[in-house]
């Protein structure tokens, strides 16, 4: 008699992930981990198409089926398109993850103007909206889908002198909360990854007397890295949290504990 698997399944095989941003950093590590557990990946760009070609050919050499598509993702026909395109390419989306975001400089709030905080919240909750939307017809249908929202610790914390960042991630949160009790009939998830400062490669002209203040805050002594991120991706995305909605996992090395 075979041996029953009682641990419940991160594989991906036959579903389709959607992560917007993702021709760099954080993006480019969950597109690479869903990618590895078997999922279709549609990655997505805006600015940089060179670059973009790169990370897809980085995700194709290790065998992974995908597409790189260009979106502005708070447009809302942009995001009708690059929908349509995944579902022609790959098919409908199963697990969203909406990824993409601006620059996020710190300055004292006299140095914002309103139009900055309504590119935060265009690119936080916004985007988030829109494409979700746009694919929730479909898990609906199959009583199926994973929505993965990316957060950050600075809501946790309150870091001042970022003010709209912090307040577009909390509104953010919000909204992840309310949509996971709407849409936990019809089996479908919602929940929230929340890193730490991560370096990536918007992170390198950062100032070095910044990471290292950053860095000797850290619990566990050693920065996170974007696969870290990309792990809590794919428990999100699969059927071991299959009963885990509205909730938010901190990936920071024990920098906010709650």
């Amino acid at each position: 008699m075979p041996t029953p698997n009682h641990a419940p399944s991160f594989d991906l095989t036959g579903r389709v992930a959607l992560v917007t941003g993702s021709s760099t950093g954080l993006g480019k590590a969950m597109a690479l981990a869903l990618g590895s557990a078997g999922a279709r990946v549609a990655m997505n760009y805006y600015n940089n198409e060179a670059r973009a070609q790169a990370a897809l050919d980085e995700f194709k050499s290790h065998g992974y089926e995908g597409v790189m598509l260009r979106a502005n993702v708070i447009d809302e026909g942009s995001v009708d398109a690059l929908v349509s395109g995944v579902e022609k390419a790959l098919g409908p989306v199963d697990i969203l993850i909406p990824n993409a975001t601006p620059d996020q400089p710190h300055s004292p709030i006299e140095e914002y103007d309103w139009s900055f905080y309504q590119s935060m919240l265009d690119f936080f909750i916004k985007s988030p909206y829109l494409l979700t939307r746009r694919v929730l017809p479909h898990m609906k249908q199959q009583r199926w889908g994973r929505l993965i929202n990316i957060g950050s610790e600075v809501f946790e914390r309150g870091v001042p002198n970022f003010s709209a960042y912090v307040a577009a991630k909390g509104g953010q949160n919000g909204w992840m909360r309310s949509m996971a009790g709407e849409l936990a009939p019809f089996n479908i998830t919602c929940n929230m990854i929340s890193p730490g400062w991560i370096p990536v490669e918007r992170h390198e002209k950062d100032a070095q007397k910044d990471k290292d203040e950053y860095r000797a805050l850290i619990p566990m002594d050693r920065w996170g890295l974007p696969v870290d991120v990309a792990g809590a991706a794919v428990f999100f995305a699969s059927e071991a949290a299959s009963f885990v909605t509205g909730q938010t996992i901190h990936v920071n090395g024990g920098l906010t504990v709650n």
